[in-house]
Protein backbone atom coordinates (compact mmCIF):
# COMPACT_ATOMS: atom_id res chain seq x y z
CA UNK A 1 0.00 0.00 0.00
CA UNK A 2 0.94 3.67 -0.42
CA UNK A 3 3.13 2.96 -3.45
CA UNK A 4 2.11 6.35 -4.86
CA UNK A 5 2.26 8.29 -1.62
CA UNK A 6 2.68 12.01 -2.28
CA UNK A 7 2.44 11.68 -6.07
CA UNK A 8 0.10 13.84 -8.15
CA UNK A 9 -1.81 12.11 -10.93
CA UNK A 10 -4.06 13.32 -13.73
CA UNK A 11 -6.47 10.69 -15.05
CA UNK A 12 -8.59 11.62 -18.07
CA UNK A 13 -11.83 9.84 -18.84
CA UNK A 14 -12.03 9.16 -15.12
CA UNK A 15 -15.77 9.56 -14.67
CA UNK A 16 -16.48 5.92 -15.47
CA UNK A 17 -15.03 2.62 -16.66
CA UNK A 18 -11.28 2.15 -16.87
CA UNK A 19 -10.46 5.74 -15.97
CA UNK A 20 -12.62 5.60 -12.87
CA UNK A 21 -11.00 2.33 -11.81
CA UNK A 22 -7.52 3.80 -12.19
CA UNK A 23 -8.41 7.01 -10.35
CA UNK A 24 -9.78 5.06 -7.39
CA UNK A 25 -6.81 2.68 -7.37
CA UNK A 26 -4.34 5.57 -7.42
CA UNK A 27 -6.05 7.35 -4.54
CA UNK A 28 -5.97 4.17 -2.46
CA UNK A 29 -2.22 4.01 -3.04
CA UNK A 30 -1.75 7.52 -1.68
CA UNK A 31 -1.78 9.64 -4.85
CA UNK A 32 -3.50 12.99 -5.11
CA UNK A 33 -5.76 12.56 -8.11
CA UNK A 34 -7.17 15.02 -10.63
CA UNK A 35 -10.34 13.26 -11.79
CA UNK A 36 -10.99 14.49 -15.32
CA UNK A 37 -13.99 13.90 -17.57
CA UNK A 38 -16.48 15.76 -19.75
CA UNK A 39 -19.43 15.10 -17.45
CA UNK A 40 -19.48 17.02 -14.17
CA UNK A 41 -21.87 14.59 -12.46
CA UNK A 42 -19.64 11.55 -12.96
CA UNK A 43 -16.54 13.54 -11.97
CA UNK A 44 -18.24 14.55 -8.73
CA UNK A 45 -19.21 10.95 -7.97
CA UNK A 46 -15.63 9.72 -8.26
CA UNK A 47 -14.23 12.66 -6.29
CA UNK A 48 -16.79 12.09 -3.54
CA UNK A 49 -15.88 8.40 -3.33
CA UNK A 50 -12.15 9.13 -3.11
CA UNK A 51 -12.70 11.70 -0.38
CA UNK A 52 -15.06 9.38 1.50
CA UNK A 53 -12.23 6.81 1.56
CA UNK A 54 -9.83 9.38 2.98
CA UNK A 55 -8.04 10.30 -0.24
CA UNK A 56 -7.34 13.62 -1.95
CA UNK A 57 -8.99 14.45 -5.24
CA UNK A 58 -9.71 17.37 -7.53
CA UNK A 59 -12.59 17.27 -9.99
CA UNK A 60 -11.97 18.81 -13.40
CA UNK A 61 -14.53 19.01 -16.19
CA UNK A 62 -12.64 18.86 -19.47
CA UNK A 63 -13.31 17.99 -23.09
CA UNK A 64 -9.96 16.74 -24.38
CA UNK A 65 -11.01 17.66 -27.89
CA UNK A 66 -10.19 21.29 -27.06
CA UNK A 67 -6.63 22.48 -26.46
CA UNK A 68 -7.61 25.27 -24.09
CA UNK A 69 -9.45 22.85 -21.81
CA UNK A 70 -6.44 20.52 -21.65
CA UNK A 71 -4.22 23.45 -20.69
CA UNK A 72 -6.74 24.52 -18.04
CA UNK A 73 -6.87 20.95 -16.67
CA UNK A 74 -3.12 20.97 -16.11
CA UNK A 75 -3.10 24.49 -14.70
CA UNK A 76 -5.81 23.62 -12.17
CA UNK A 77 -4.00 20.48 -11.09
CA UNK A 78 -0.73 22.33 -10.56
CA UNK A 79 -2.46 25.21 -8.78
CA UNK A 80 -4.09 22.73 -6.38
CA UNK A 81 -1.39 20.09 -5.87
CA UNK A 82 1.82 21.85 -6.95
CA UNK A 83 2.98 19.60 -9.80
CA UNK A 84 2.15 16.57 -11.98
CA UNK A 85 4.00 13.27 -11.51
CA UNK A 86 1.68 10.90 -13.38
CA UNK A 87 -0.44 11.40 -16.49
CA UNK A 88 -2.98 8.82 -17.66
CA UNK A 89 -4.39 9.62 -21.10
CA UNK A 90 -7.48 7.44 -21.09
CA UNK A 91 -10.13 9.71 -22.66
CA UNK A 92 -11.14 9.06 -26.28
CA UNK A 93 -14.07 10.40 -28.26
CA UNK A 94 -16.11 8.40 -30.78
CA UNK A 95 -18.48 9.50 -33.52
CA UNK A 96 -18.38 13.24 -34.16
CA UNK A 97 -18.33 16.30 -31.93
CA UNK A 98 -21.90 17.09 -32.97
CA UNK A 99 -23.05 13.49 -32.47
CA UNK A 100 -20.74 11.56 -30.14
CA UNK A 101 -21.23 7.81 -29.70
CA UNK A 102 -20.34 5.35 -26.94
CA UNK A 103 -18.26 3.10 -29.21
CA UNK A 104 -16.60 3.41 -32.62
CA UNK A 105 -19.13 3.23 -35.46
CA UNK A 106 -18.77 0.29 -37.85
CA UNK A 107 -18.35 1.97 -41.25
CA UNK A 108 -16.85 0.73 -44.51
CA UNK A 109 -13.50 2.35 -45.32
CA UNK A 110 -14.56 3.63 -48.74
CA UNK A 111 -17.35 5.74 -47.25
CA UNK A 112 -15.74 6.63 -43.92
CA UNK A 113 -16.81 10.23 -43.07
CA UNK A 114 -14.09 12.82 -42.62
CA UNK A 115 -15.81 14.50 -39.67
CA UNK A 116 -15.67 11.23 -37.71
CA UNK A 117 -12.02 10.76 -38.71
CA UNK A 118 -11.20 14.30 -37.55
CA UNK A 119 -12.98 13.98 -34.20
CA UNK A 120 -11.48 10.57 -33.40
CA UNK A 121 -7.96 11.80 -34.15
CA UNK A 122 -8.44 15.08 -32.29
CA UNK A 123 -9.69 13.40 -29.10
CA UNK A 124 -7.16 10.57 -29.39
CA UNK A 125 -3.55 11.15 -30.50
CA UNK A 126 -3.82 14.94 -30.72
CA UNK A 127 -5.27 15.23 -27.21
CA UNK A 128 -2.70 12.76 -25.90
CA UNK A 129 0.14 14.79 -27.40
CA UNK A 130 -1.25 18.05 -26.02
CA UNK A 131 -1.52 16.65 -22.51
CA UNK A 132 1.98 15.15 -22.70
CA UNK A 133 3.48 18.45 -23.84
CA UNK A 134 1.58 20.23 -21.10
CA UNK A 135 2.95 18.11 -18.26
CA UNK A 136 6.50 17.88 -19.61
CA UNK A 137 7.74 21.04 -17.82
CA UNK A 138 6.74 19.48 -14.48
CA UNK A 139 8.44 16.15 -15.20
CA UNK A 140 11.64 17.10 -17.00
CA UNK A 141 13.65 17.83 -13.86
CA UNK A 142 12.47 15.02 -11.61
CA UNK A 143 11.03 12.35 -13.88
CA UNK A 144 7.49 11.18 -14.29
CA UNK A 145 5.16 8.46 -15.55
CA UNK A 146 2.91 8.71 -18.59
CA UNK A 147 0.41 5.98 -19.45
CA UNK A 148 -1.40 6.09 -22.77
CA UNK A 149 -4.07 3.81 -24.20
CA UNK A 150 -4.00 1.84 -27.43
CA UNK A 151 -6.11 -1.01 -28.77
CA UNK A 152 -5.65 -4.43 -30.30
CA UNK A 153 -8.01 -3.25 -33.05
CA UNK A 154 -5.27 -1.00 -34.33
CA UNK A 155 -2.71 -3.78 -34.13
CA UNK A 156 -4.75 -6.17 -36.26
CA UNK A 157 -6.43 -3.59 -38.52
CA UNK A 158 -9.94 -4.41 -37.33
CA UNK A 159 -12.47 -4.09 -40.16
CA UNK A 160 -14.84 -1.10 -40.23
CA UNK A 161 -13.24 0.88 -37.37
CA UNK A 162 -10.76 2.83 -39.48
CA UNK A 163 -10.39 6.05 -37.48
CA UNK A 164 -10.21 4.28 -34.14
CA UNK A 165 -7.57 1.86 -35.42
CA UNK A 166 -5.43 4.67 -36.80
CA UNK A 167 -5.85 6.82 -33.71
CA UNK A 168 -4.73 4.06 -31.37
CA UNK A 169 -1.73 3.09 -33.49
CA UNK A 170 -0.75 6.77 -33.67
CA UNK A 171 -0.83 6.86 -29.88
CA UNK A 172 1.48 3.86 -29.74
CA UNK A 173 3.91 5.55 -32.15
CA UNK A 174 3.73 8.75 -30.11
CA UNK A 175 4.48 6.74 -26.98
CA UNK A 176 7.57 5.08 -28.44
CA UNK A 177 8.88 8.41 -29.74
CA UNK A 178 8.38 10.10 -26.38
CA UNK A 179 10.00 7.15 -24.60
CA UNK A 180 13.17 7.66 -26.64
CA UNK A 181 13.25 11.44 -26.42
CA UNK A 182 12.18 11.81 -22.79
CA UNK A 183 13.96 8.79 -21.31
CA UNK A 184 17.03 10.90 -20.46
CA UNK A 185 14.76 13.04 -18.27
CA UNK A 186 13.65 9.99 -16.28
CA UNK A 187 10.18 10.04 -17.86
CA UNK A 188 8.67 6.61 -18.54
CA UNK A 189 6.02 6.43 -21.28
CA UNK A 190 4.04 3.23 -21.82
CA UNK A 191 0.81 1.99 -23.38
CA UNK A 192 -1.98 -0.24 -22.09
CA UNK A 193 -4.11 -2.12 -24.65
CA UNK A 194 -7.12 -3.19 -22.60
CA UNK A 195 -9.98 -5.63 -22.82
CA UNK A 196 -11.58 -4.37 -19.64
CA UNK A 197 -15.26 -4.05 -18.77
CA UNK A 198 -16.39 -0.51 -19.53
CA UNK A 199 -19.47 1.28 -20.79
CA UNK A 200 -18.27 0.96 -24.38
CA UNK A 201 -17.67 -2.77 -23.99
CA UNK A 202 -21.12 -3.21 -22.47
CA UNK A 203 -22.58 -1.45 -25.50
CA UNK A 204 -20.53 -3.66 -27.81
CA UNK A 205 -21.92 -6.80 -26.16
CA UNK A 206 -25.46 -5.45 -26.24
CA UNK A 207 -25.08 -5.09 -30.01
CA UNK A 208 -24.87 -8.86 -30.30
CA UNK A 209 -21.18 -9.66 -29.98
CA UNK A 210 -21.68 -12.20 -27.21
CA UNK A 211 -19.19 -14.66 -28.71
CA UNK A 212 -16.29 -12.28 -28.14
CA UNK A 213 -15.73 -13.57 -24.62
CA UNK A 214 -15.20 -17.10 -25.95
CA UNK A 215 -12.02 -15.84 -27.60
CA UNK A 216 -10.50 -14.77 -24.27
CA UNK A 217 -8.48 -17.64 -22.77
CA UNK A 218 -9.25 -16.54 -19.21
CA UNK A 219 -12.97 -16.32 -20.10
CA UNK A 220 -13.60 -12.98 -18.46
CA UNK A 221 -13.18 -9.30 -19.12
CA UNK A 222 -10.79 -7.31 -17.00
CA UNK A 223 -11.98 -5.45 -13.93
CA UNK A 224 -11.48 -1.65 -14.06
CA UNK A 225 -10.18 -1.38 -10.50
CA UNK A 226 -8.44 -4.70 -9.87
CA UNK A 227 -6.92 -5.34 -13.30
CA UNK A 228 -6.65 -1.94 -14.99
CA UNK A 229 -5.99 -0.18 -11.70
CA UNK A 230 -3.41 -2.78 -10.68
CA UNK A 231 -1.40 -2.49 -13.89
CA UNK A 232 -1.67 1.31 -13.88
CA UNK A 233 -0.34 1.41 -10.32
CA UNK A 234 2.65 -0.69 -11.35
CA UNK A 235 3.37 1.55 -14.36
CA UNK A 236 3.09 4.67 -12.20
CA UNK A 237 5.30 3.38 -9.39
CA UNK A 238 9.05 3.03 -8.98
CA UNK A 239 8.65 -0.70 -9.68
CA UNK A 240 8.44 0.08 -13.42
CA UNK A 241 11.38 2.51 -13.60
CA UNK A 242 13.21 0.34 -16.15
CA UNK A 243 10.24 -0.06 -18.49
CA UNK A 244 9.46 2.44 -21.24
CA UNK A 245 8.06 2.47 -24.76
CA UNK A 246 6.23 -0.79 -24.10
CA UNK A 247 2.70 -1.93 -24.94
CA UNK A 248 1.06 -4.00 -22.20
CA UNK A 249 -1.75 -6.31 -23.35
CA UNK A 250 -4.30 -6.25 -20.54
CA UNK A 251 -6.70 -8.63 -22.27
CA UNK A 252 -6.74 -12.03 -20.61
CA UNK A 253 -4.64 -13.52 -23.38
CA UNK A 254 -6.97 -12.45 -26.20
CA UNK A 255 -4.17 -11.12 -28.41
CA UNK A 256 -0.89 -12.99 -28.32
CA UNK A 257 1.85 -11.84 -30.68
CA UNK A 258 4.90 -14.05 -31.29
Amino acid sequence: MNRLEGKVAIVTGAGRGIGRGIALAYAREGAKVAVVSRTAATVDEVVDQIRAEGGEALGVTCDVGHADQIAAMIDRTVATFGTVDILVNNAQGFGTEAKPTGTPDFIDLEVFPEDEWEYTMRTGPTATLRAMKGVFPYMKDGGGKIINFGSRRGQIGHAKTLAYNCAKEAIRALTRTAAREWGPYGINVNVINPLVMSNSLKTFNEQGHKGALDQVPLRRYGDPEKDAGGLAIFLASSESDYLTGMTFMLDGGFYMSP
